[in-house]
């Protein structure tokens, strides 16, 4: 959606989403669901909108500083937008663009309103965890206290129909370029710290675009998309600065990583070089925090706007956590769980300190914050995605269904649910718009602006997802062309979002559900009889409707083999634009052993070792040089003092 202020009016011009022509689809992907296709009662036939905004509680409380510890951060009283005129024009997307100049700044007033006048760009702070569960937060119920959160969320807008990757490296590819998988080769499993690939360098990143605009850009946290040579590192890729973890988890304490027997290496960097002199053996989701905290501090917030980008590693594996924080969860059994527990505490309490900080300093009242999840929760490892189905690495939702939320004093509705689609890939277009930087037609995204979903509560421009297409995973037994009817071969995993639909083929993963009781016994290999579901049933895809069925119980694939033809019709149309997949065989000049004991840059390609060569051969013939300046030299003096009657040199005659 884009808004241009009119005297005192705006002009709206909505955007059909792409792929969405009646020719393709038709309007049955967009029904409402019914009793019978699992859902108790029909929603509303209007798009998804953000719930209204709630009366708010604006006395001090505690954590305030009018109040005792644990209050909310916000007490001023909500005003109510300023009523507009609004007119809507549907356009083609072709004249659309046409009557936007390339390279023009699609920028908005982050408070709402179409004024010609807006504020100051805001400060943006993105927090990314790590393998928290969609359930392992307070305000969804669960044992583990999050205060921090639970307030930061109640305040500003909770996310809850939003989505995210199963695994790291492609959740951070997406949030990096606003793209899916398909487009950047990332589409099967991780980057691995053995392999000469990271995220392709001809993608511009989040970070360029905001440094483009002109943000101060820095990261904090895990990286975890690559760093075979120099050019994949994050300073490369538009943070002005640096300091966190290349791989994908390591030792919270130690900052060491082990990928097999004889593979070991230090994994903690400041800029582009190892950290050693920054290491005091502190554990990562306090050091991180502090390092966040020190950029703050040392930045001014009324000269240049800032991008902080704060990954966290927690609350990914290994589970390691401060004793003090376990004390508070004697009363779990089941030690992952009561460590994992006791490991997003302490998150719970870095964010708080990270959000003083934001306020000690003059960032809070023109900052976004953004909270996301990067996957769903591991159970094997604690984590927990009740009542979701499935889990890490899976596409059932469990997988991918995310925590999420925006906190800001800039929202319009703040205190709402904002059950509008939004995915990962969004957030590229999102901040980069408010950031009044430019999206060029090249940039080929497929996320979209959804601020105003967001903020305003306007139906959300995003009415699909392709959670991904993976060609070389391993296939469904039972799949094939002609259970795809003509049109997929259902051996291939892939998942794809459509409106109130969602259609999965091939193996999409474990795909139990795990209940919280599970984590009441030591051992989670106790499964549950009522639970359990077995792979004999030689399926290979499957039809949900997601909005009446979200926890993936009814199949439907058998009842409306019509939706089923036209989403894997759909499905093939992404898969034409799909870029061949990069997952190099392991390089053993990966090896931390050859980069004295530390994890980083190994490779050359041709023109960086020419380059080397062409220092190597100067360096030699410098010195070459050097040495016969010095023997000619020598010979000359020899020579002079030959000439000298009566010295020691004179040959007798």
């Amino acid at each position: 959606m884009f808004r241009w202020g009119v005297g005192g009016s705006s002009l709206v011009l909505l955007v059909p989403p792409p792929l969405l022509s009646a020719g393709v689809l038709g309007s049955e992907l967009n029904a409402p669901p019914s009793p019978q296709d699992g859902g108790q009662a029909p929603p509303d036939r209007r798009p998804p909108r953000c719930a209204p905004p709630r009366p708010r509680d604006t006395s001090p409380g505690p954590g305030h500083p009018d109040g005792a510890p644990g209050s909310a951060f916000l007490t001023e009283p909500q005003q109510n937008p300023t009523p507009r005129t609004m007119s809507v024009l549907w356009l083609p997307v072709g004249l659309l663009l046409s009557l936007v100049p390339r390279g023009l700044p699609l920028s908005r007033d982050p408070r709402g309103g179409g004024g010609n006048s807006p504020g100051p760009r805001p400060h943006i702070v993105f927090i990314l965890v790590d393998d928290q569960g969609f359930r392992d937060v307070g305000y969804h119920g669960s044992e583990i206290k999050t205060p921090t959160l639970d307030r930061l969320a109640a305040q500003g807008v909770k996310l809850e129909n939003y989505y995210v990757q199963p695994l790291c490296s492609p959740s951070r590819s997406q949030l990096m370029t606003g793209r899916y998988q398909i487009h950047t080769g990332l589409q099967h499993s991780i980057i691995r710290a053995t392999q000469p690939n990271c995220l392709p360098l001809e993608n511009i990143t989040l970070p360029q675009k905001l440094k483009e605009a002109g943000y101060s850009t820095h990261m904090v946290g895990k990286w975890h998309l690559g760093f075979y040579k120099r050019g994949c590192l994050p300073t490369k890729r538009g943070f002005d600065t640096f300091f966190g973890s290349l791989l994908g988890s390591g030792d919270y304490y130690s900052h060491y990583k082990c990928e097999g027997p004889g593979m070991c290496g230090y994994d903690l960097y400041e800029g582009e070089e190892a950290a050693w002199e920054q290491d005091r053996g502190l554990y990562s989701t306090v050091m991180f925090t502090r390092k966040a905290i020190s950029i703050l501090a040392n930045h001014d917030p009324r000269q240049q706007p800032l991008f902080l980008y704060l990954a966290y590693q927690a609350v990914h594996s290994p589970l390691q956590v401060p004793a003090r924080y376990l004390e508070r969860y004697k009363g779990i059994p089941n030690l992952p769980r009561r460590k994992y527990a006791a490991m997003v505490s302490c998150l719970d309490e870095a964010i708080h300190n990270l959000t003083l900080a934001l306020k000690r300093y003059g960032y809070y009242d023109n900052t976004v914050i953004v909270y996301s999840s990067d996957n769903g929760g591991q159970p094997l490892a604690g984590g927990s995605n009740w009542p979701l189905r499935g889990s890490k690495a899976t596409y059932w939702e469990g997988g991918i269904r995310a925590v999420g939320f925006v906190h800001s004093p800039l929202l319009v509705k703040k205190g709402t649910k904002c059950r509008s689609l939004v995915h990962i890939t969004d957030w590229f277009p999102t901040l980069v718009t408010l950031g009044e930087g430019t999206l060029d037609e090249d940039l080929n995204l497929d996320g979209y602006d959804v601020w105003e979903a967001i903020s305003e509560g306007h139906p959300s421009p995003r009415q699909d997802i392709l959670h991904n297409i993976d060609p070389i995973y391993n296939k469904a037994k039972n799949g094939s062309w002609k259970a795809g009817y003509g049109l997929w071969n259902t051996a291939i995993r892939a998942a794809l979002r459509v409106g109130h639909w969602k259609l999965l083929t091939g193996v999409p993963g474990y795909s139990d559900w795990v209940p919280p009781q599970t984590f009441s016994s030591q051992r989670l290999t106790n499964r549950w009889h009522n639970e359990q579901v077995r792979w004999d049933r030689g399926k290979s895809i499957w039809l949900f409707n997601i909005t009446a069925d979200p926890y993936e119980r009814v199949d439907l694939s058998q009842r409306y083999p019509h939706i089923v033809k036209k989403m894997l019709f759909r499905l093939a149309q992404y898969n034409r634009t799909a870029v061949p997949v990069r997952y190099p065989a392991k390089d053993l000049r990966s090896n931390p052993q050859y980069n004295g004991g530390v994890w980083g840059p190994w490779y050359k390609d041709e023109q960086e070792e020419k380059e080397e060569q062409e220092r190597y051969d100067n360096l030699f013939t410098n010195h070459l040089g050097k040495r016969r300046w010095k023997n000619k030299s020598k010979n000359r003096k020899v020579k002079r003092m030959g000439e000298r009657p009566g010295t020691p040199w004179t040959v007798p005659e």
